[in-house]
């Protein structure tokens, strides 16, 4: 089944602000809450879709792969990241700026909501990295293993913090649920509400004795080596991101991500424009009048073109789908275009002057008022018709 439009299901156009973009996910998160629709699986779906269409377009560079490529551009099995099988417990961690620390605009009135199904620990921050990559990988794509140092979960104690099993006790305060109520008298008459325990930020449980390889904590410093799965097509500039390969949360939180931004090497022969590889010819005056063939370099083989006799400098070979392709194979593949350039002498010996000088008068060297060969601009735009 086809998405629908990100844009369209927030209802704002694709000019809207950061603000507006924000405005219209709260209305939307609103009408399809959970809690104001207990049991209706179809506003859930459509909670969890506004969710996903807000995490792209609040995010700049995401919002702008979304423009430039659609949904392709913001595909998880990518590599991008999107919502990639968002739960209703990621919606309500990753947007509490929306929702409240609470989780929910609506627990403050029906007294808690989806509070059991919250994750316990703070989510654990993102790593951001960049990786080079070559011409030849970016044409094919590639798999990239990096080593990254990180937070990982601790494995003496697995993530607990707690030296052992008995080390650990419900919270006094919430009895752990990590939530305490308040009843508080207001114009309306008296209003219930839910918010985090103050004992065990949330963890419903207190550590007795700590773990002694984390002090506490639920993670170490560690190398990891991670699988990137680069795909064809990406960008100088471009951002990946691998959910879950960021760095632990503490006291057994989410891992966060690892955001990998792509720089790309300098070609010894070869410049990209676009999904275009671009290819300067040098050849000598000879070669340009009488004709012939060479070999030129491509992101594969090299290949073998002709030179007609009376190529003008200037001239534009186009090789067919020998350039990049379109990031997850949408669309064609760019061509590799081969600019004749004439390599003009700076020093000449004197037979090769006396060469010149008997050339300059000749007929045949004379520039024609018929305008036989297309000056530089006229070149240009039959190119592009």
């Amino acid at each position: 089944m086809a998405k629908r439009d990100y844009y369209e299901i927030l209802g704002v156009d694709k000019n809207a602000d950061a603000q507006e973009i924000k405005k219209a996910y709260r209305k939307v998160a609103i009408k399809y809450h959970p809690d104001k629709n207990p049991g209706n699986k179809a506003a859930e779906e459509k909670f969890k879709e506004a969710a996903e269409a807000y995490e792209v377009l609040s995010n700049d560079d995401k919002k702008a792969r979304y423009d430039r490529y659609g949904h392709a551009g913001v595909d998880p099995q990518a590599g991008f990241g999107g919502h990639g099988g968002m739960t209703m417990d990621d919606i309500f961690s990753n947007f509490s700026d929306i929702f409240g620390d609470s989780g929910s605009p609506f627990e403050s009135f029906f007294g808690g909501g989806r509070r059991s199904n919250r994750r316990r620990g703070q989510k654990g921050s993102n790593i951001r990295i960049k990786v080079s990559l070559s011409l030849e990988e970016i044409a094919e794509g590639v798999t990239k293993k990096i080593k990254v140092k990180k937070q990982g979960t601790c494995d003496t104690c697995g993530g607990s913090g707690a030296k052992d099993k008995s080390s650990v006790k419900n919270c006094g305060t919430c009895n752990g649920s990590g939530y305490v109520r308040q009843i508080k008298s207001t114009f309306l008459g008296q209003m219930q509400t839910t918010t985090v325990c103050p004992s065990c930020n949330g963890a419903g449980q207190q550590i007795t004795s700590k773990c002694t390889s984390c002090k506490g904590e639920g993670r170490r410093m560690m190398e990891d080596t991670i699988e990137i799965d680069i795909p064809a097509g990406v960008d100088e500039g471009m951002q990946l991101s691998v959910r879950g390969k960021g760095n632990a949360g503490p006291n057994g939180g989410t891992a966060g991500d690892l955001l990998v931004a792509i720089e790309e090497k300098k070609h010894k022969d070869l410049t990209r424009d676009g999904q275009n590889i671009m290819y300067d010819l040098f050849l000598n005056y000879a070669d340009v009048v009488l004709g012939t063939s060479v070999e030129v370099p491509t992101l594969g083989k090299a290949v073998k073109i002709t030179i007609p006799a009376g190529t003008p400098p200037g001239k534009i070979f186009r090789l067919r789908d020998k350039g990049l392709p379109v990031v997850q194979g949408y669309g064609h593949k760019g061509d590799q275009l081969i600019n004749v350039n004439v390599w003009t002498p700076k020093t000449l010996t004197a037979e090769e002057k006396e060469l010149l000088e008997k050339m300059r008068d000749m007929d045949s060297f004379q520039p024609k008022d018929g305008k036989s060969q297309k000056g530089f601009f006229a070149r240009m735009k039959d190119f592009f018709e």
